[in-house]
């Protein structure tokens, strides 16, 4: 079976900002059928609650809550909103875990990084070690895990990129660390150098504040979104199923499509 430590490493003891509550766990199902459920994960929302001692809501809980054999299937860090794989039951939960194990599962996340690249299949190969406190990791090739990203460039703009970014293996923030080491740190990321990104630095134009006011970050998590998963359900049928951005990152590209071209 899946070594599920790769899967559910310790979330980080940090603090964020609460997550709106979710009233109705159904707004947030973009893929359904008797095996399996499939949500868009809102940021600030922790995957586990047994693992965060996270006293507000969790994805598991609102998936029992809904389901009451729900199993995730795999985990998204409590700032990273997107796709994320519910199983109704054990034989699902296997099957999809056998699929991570073997490396058949497709997961592709959408990051706005600071400075302009063209990634076209660029691989970063390099191991993943947890830092003592267990707020953050580092490239340690003497005991690190093995990790692997390849990383696309979807669109350059004046100062920064839109990437898509292939995990081939589960590491706690391993997109995060990977982007640092090719100096592209994600926006709005200061554990790995990530700088925030404000609406002054993309408009050409002089920008006024009005008086007594201080400019506020058009992205106030780390820039990373789990845009799609790929995988194959019970009857053999290969899925790729998409979540939708969030409005923060929506609003955010839509304000680098607007002043950055």
């Amino acid at each position: 079976m899946i070594d599920l430590e790769e899967f559910f490493e310790q979330e980080p003891k940090t603090e964020y900002k609460k997550a709106a509550k979710v009233n109705d766990f159904k707004d947030l199902i973009i893929f359904e059928d008797q095996d399996y459920i499939v949500i868009n994960k809102p940021p600030y929302l922790s995957s586990l609650d047994e693992r965060t001692q996270d006293k507000h809501q969790s994805i598991l809980r609102l998936a029992k809550a809904y389901h009451a054999d729900a199993q995730l299937c795999h985990r998204l860090d409590k700032e990273t909103s997107g796709v994320l794989a519910i199983a109704k039951n054990p034989a699902a939960y296997r099957h999809l875990s056998m699929q991570f194990e073997n490396r058949h599962v497709t997961k592709r996340y959408h990051a706005v990084v600071n400075g302009v690249y063209d990634f076209d299949s660029i691989s970063v190969y390099l191991p993943i070690a947890p830092l003592k406190d267990g707020t953050a990791v580092k490239i340690d090739r003497a005991k690190g895990k093995p990790a692997e990203t390849v990383f696309f460039t979807i669109k350059a703009y004046r100062h920064h990129t839109l990437v898509e970014c292939i995990p081939i293996t589960g590491r706690m923030h391993q997109i995060r660390i990977h982007l640092q080491c090719l100096k592209a740190p994600i926006v709005c990321d200061p554990t790995y150098g990530g700088d925030d990104i404000y609406l002054s630095q993309l408009k050409s134009k002089k920008f006024n504040l009005k008086k007594g006011t201080e400019e506020l970050p058009l992205m106030k998590r780390v820039a990373l979104h789990a845009h799609s998963l790929s995988f194959r359900l019970m009857n053999d049928e290969y899925v790729k199923i998409e979540a939708p951005y969030p409005k923060d990152f929506e609003v955010l590209v839509k304000q680098l499509d607007k002043f950055s071209n």
